[in-house]
């Protein structure tokens, strides 16, 4: 028990931690940064339910005001903004990738776990994405998805990664991979 609180207090940190990696931002107000590497391996590392808990933590922590997103934002405004479907989207988004690593044993750790970041961290969070920003920018859903497009490339650097990562890391240290135990 205590070790699952310790991991889920140390990823949401990975989050944090992330954030502090410059963020660009798009002419929409959507930034693209490196947090969603972390959502990602949430996922692949902790596994569904663990991951997500790390999320939730961190969504709380920034809802109550911590500047935790990149550039220094936080507050309970974000949840209003064009990011809103983003950031809700990402204790699903979690929960989703470790789900298909821990239920997907067939292939190397690498592979499913950057094909379950695609699934997870790149379909299922832009599912929510666009209906945030379709409601927030009072958009249809097709213009909406079109606005998303510019995050695809970044994102599936981040998926690649978060696969490598994972798999060094279940090399390193097995035990560390909860989503394969």
């Amino acid at each position: 028990m205590e070790r699952n609180l310790a991991l889920v207090a140390l990823f949401a940190a990975l989050i944090a931690a992330l954030g502090l990696i410059p963020k660009f931002t798009l002419g929409f107000g959507v930034p693209i940064t490196a947090q969603s590497l972390g959502i990602m391996l949430c996922g692949t590392v902790l596994g569904s339910r663990r991951g997500a808990m790390a999320v939730l933590l961190f969504l709380l922590l920034l809802a109550l005001g911590l500047p935790l997103l990149a550039g220094g934002r936080g507050g309970l405004g974000l949840f209003v903004s064009p990011s809103a479907g983003f950031l809700i989207g990402w204790p699903v988004a979690a929960f989703v990738t470790g789900l298909v690593v821990e239920k997907w044993r067939g292939a190397s750790l690498a592979v499913v776990a950057g094909i379950a970041s695609v699934i997870g961290g790149i379909l299922v969070l832009y599912v929510f994405g666009v209906a945030g920003l379709a409601v927030t920018l009072k958009k249809s859903g097709y213009e909406a998805a079109l606005l998303v497009v510019a995050f695809v490339p970044g994102d599936i650097v981040k998926a690649v990664l978060a696969g490598v990562i994972t798999a060094a890391l279940a090399k390193a240290r097995p035990q560390s991979v909860l989503s394969r135990a």
